[in-house]
This record gives C-alpha cells, structure tokens and sequence, in this order.
C-alpha cells in the first residue's frame, strides 16, 4: 500500500499518519486472513475470504452502506459489520486522496446475515453523531430497451440483442394491450452479469446505436422488488397479466372459479392486467399452477402471486424522490415489470402545508439549474419519456400515472363557493375516464382553497391517496407495510 494514500484518523477523531493507517490495515489483514487489494478506484477486503469453495454467494446476500465518514477504514468498519455474519467481501469505494468516498458495498455469506445487518446497522452510530444508512445492494443484470419496433418478435429481438451486446441470457417482451400479435414497443434483456449489462449499456447510449434503423432508449431497468419469505407465505392474492382490454372480471372470477368454486373472493382488473382474490392461499397456489398458461378469451394469461407493498407510505415516498417509476404505479404493484427504469433522486422534504393540509411539494422549491450556452442542441422529447423524479406536483404525478396506465388524461372540473368573509373558495373535481363506470365515478377532496393552484394540486393528491385505496389488493393482515426503499 503506498503510504501517501492512506493517511487518516482514528475513531477518536485524532489523525492517523500514513504509516498508523497501513499498520491498522495489515494487522486486520493478519487477524482475519483475508486478503485486501485496491484497483479501480476501490479497495476490496476479500471475495472470497480465507478457506472458502464454490461459487459467490446468490443475489441479495450484498448491502450498501452509506455515509460512512471519510476518514474510517476497513480496521474500524469490518468488525462492526462482522456482527451481522461472516462477510464474504467488503468493497469501500476510494479516492485518489486516500479517504474513502463514503459509501461502501458489504457482502455477506447468506440473505439472512445481509438482513441482520440491515436490521441491526442502519442508522448505526458509528462515531457520536455519525450514522450510516444500510440497505440492500442488487448487482442489476436487466436493462430497459426501448423504442422497438413494435412488430418485432421476441426471437427477433433476442437474435439482436446477441449481435450486437455480448452476455446476453434472455430477452422479455410484452403482448400490446391492443395488439396481441405485436409487442409494446419495449423489452426488457437480461444479462449474465451486471458487468456484461452495464458494458452493453455503454454501447447502446440513446442516440448513438440504431436496431432496424429507429435510435433506441436504454437504460437500467427496476430490481424486482424484494418480499421476505415469510410475508409471501401469506398472500392469496394473484397478479394475472396478458389479458385481453374486453375481458371483464366477471369472467375472470368465473375462470378462476373453476377448478373450485366459490374460492375466489373478488377480482380487480385494470386495462390488460388483474388482481384475483382468494379467501385461503392454498386455492390461490392451486390456482396460478392450474391458470398459468391458460387462455381467455383468446389470450395466453400468465399468472404469479402478488407482491404485497407498503401503500401507505406509497406517494410520499414518490415526492420524496425516494420511489421513482419503477414498473409499478400507484395502483400498480410489484410484478409489473413493464417500465421505465428507475433513478433514485434526493429527496427534499414535505413540510410545506396547502391551506392546512400537507402540500405535495413545497411551495417554494430550490431549483437546480445550469448555464443555458448559445448553440446548446435542444431535442424536442415528451414529458411521458420522462421519469416520475422529473416531476414535482400531484397534478404532473397523476397525468404521468395515467398514461402509464394507457388511460386518458385526467378531467378537471372548478367549482367555488364563498367564505362567511367574503373570501372565493375552489374546489377541483377530477373525473379518470378509464375508471369513472368504477365504484366511484369522481374524486374530489374535503377542503376547499382559496388560489388555483393549491385547488388542483390537492383535488390531484386527493385523487392519488384514494386510487391506492380503491385498488387495494391486500387485506390489512397481508400488508406488513414494509416498502424496500
């Protein structure tokens, strides 16, 4: 280790000189064993560790730990994560200074020591008044393809995808809601490694590579959300996709009824895609093995259990930059997987109140802006194209989320009445067509408000909070309310 790299203070905050750091570093490397290398811009302890045969550990076994203060180095931070279990291989990003860049990568032997450690580690005290954030680390092998030709098969695709990016496993593509016989203009390409993805992901920058002459879109897809064994143990709800528009629930419920009467507890259908309730698991189990691959109403359906998630939390956590598009929307759970890929944003806080109530964004928001140079090449696109973190207000949030639906943009109706001071008073009526035959027709909010704007960015957060509800998938004893990120 060079001495120049690694200078640095204990944890009593008084400083290390070059020579201390590589003895702290050396006598942990003599105590575990493992061995410890730097290349690339970070400095691995491990992978594997002393003694062990066989392959790494699956996915899921790694977390990431942030905030870590840029002065602490493995010889602090390593015992404090053996506590969780035996670490496989602890990554701790550097700069060229020698601190570390506050942000580490912690691979344990097993999911169940990475989910100790998140339990037990996050907001850890690590130094008085330093605590690190630790969450789980998904290596993403998936990228999002789109802007395909929407006449394009799957083998087609995947046949392309192999000429052109090395590491290609499989190719995922959807039937058009419409069009059976046609794609929906996206694909998702599954790779052997994150490596090979994000390799391909360098050569396939949007705007810069062409398959059958249209300039893709790329980028990472979403993780599949991650549920605990124990909570997917519970849930007798199904997720069925691939049906056709003109399917109704009705005959949902009564294929499904099928192999036993009377197990179906209620269905809930939205576009191309539906939620089917059982009153016990076992029929619910029973029934995506028998309906899996079946056909209604002409379409090959396909059929896995739900991921239950935590609603509630839901669209704060959207504003709050926290959740981004992902595949899902707010109605839209976890095993949806056609999307745009997601970017976790900063997330500013909620504090700001709109005439008494929670406003969706503060009203006065510190914009991030940039030199806007003579000649800079500006290229029309869609606000659709974009991702919800681009967004700030309900009433952006509830538009995105209806074109991602495939529904109609939202009606907005003004009403107004007078205060007992004189004062206008607003109210916004917001009818969604796609749903309004539902079991409610419209949505308008409680509170009424005394400027445009705040009337329609409450009738719009209004209409978001009350979709999650009317399409609530999971009895309250299913949903453990636990939301990954």
């Amino acid at each position: 280790m060079n001495e120049e790299n690694i200078d640095g203070t204990n944890g009593c905050g008084k400083v290390r000189t070059g020579t201390q750091n590589e003895a702290a570093l050396l006598a942990l490397m003599e105590k575990t064993g493992y061995n410890m290398v730097q290349e690339n811009g970070q400095r691995k302890f491990g992978g594997p560790p002393p003694g062990w045969e066989g392959p790494p550990p699956p996915r899921g076994c790694e977390v990431f730990v942030g905030k870590i203060p840029r002065d602490m180095y493995e010889d602090e931070l390593v015992p404090v994560f053996e506590r969780a279990g035996k670490i496989y291989e602890f990554r701790l990003m550097m700069e060229f200074s020698g601190e570390n860049r506050g942000y580490a990568f912690v691979m344990y032997t097993t999911k169940e020591e990475a989910q100790l450690a998140i339990r037990i580690l996050n907001n850890y005290e690590i130094r008085p008044g330093k605590f690190i954030g630790v969450c789980v680390s998904l290596d993403n092998c998936r990228l999002f393809i789109g802007a395909i030709p929407k006449e394009k098969k799957k083998e087609e695709i995947l046949d392309e995808m192999k000429k052109v990016t090395e590491g290609v496993v499989d190719v995922i593509v959807y039937p058009s809601a419409t069009d059976k016989t046609k794609n929906r203009g996206f694909a998702f390409v599954e790779y052997e490694s994150h490596r090979a993805a994000a390799m391909a992901r360098r050569k396939l920058i949007p705007g810069t590579f062409q398959l059958w002459g249209h300039t893709i879109q790329v980028d990472w897809a979403d993780p599949e959300k991650e549920v605990d064994e124990e909570t997917m143990q519970r849930v007798k709800v199904l997720y069925v996709r691939n049906l056709m528009i003109s399917t109704t629930e009705e005959t949902i419920k009564a294929e499904f009824n099928k192999f036993k009467p009377g197990a179906v507890e209620r269905v809930k259908k939205l576009r191309d895609y539906a939620f089917v309730h059982f009153f016990n698991r076992e029929d619910a189990v029973a029934a995506m093995s028998v309906m899996n691959g079946k056909c209604i109403d002409g379409a090959s359906i396909e059929v896995t259990l739900a991921k239950p998630v935590n609603k509630e939390n839901t669209w704060r956590q959207h504003l709050n930059g926290q959740i981004s598009p992902n595949s899902e929307n707010l109605i839209v759970y976890a095993n949806k997987e056609e999307s745009h890929p997601k970017t976790l944003g900063k997330p500013p806080t909620l504090p700001a109140r709109l005439n008494g109530q929670h406003s969706p964004s503060p009203p006065e928001i510190e914009r991030c802006t940039y030199p806007f140079f003579p000649g800079t090449k500006l290229t029309p696109i869609s606000m659709y194209s974009l991702k919800s973190n681009h967004f700030n207000s309900a009433v952006m949030h509830l538009d995105y989320y209806c074109n991602k639906n495939n529904w109609a943009p939202p009606e907005y109706y003004l009403y107004s009445t007078t205060s007992q001071d004189g004062k206008v008073l607003l109210v916004y009526k917001i009818v969604i067509p796609a749903i309004a035959n539902g079991s409610q027709s419209y949505f308008m909010p409680d509170k009424l408000c005394t400027t445009l704007e705040d009337a329609k960015e409450l009738a719009a957060q209004f209409t978001l909070l009350h979709l999650d509800r009317e399409y609530n998938l999971f009895s309250l004893d299913l949903c453990r309310r636990i939301w990954r990120k």
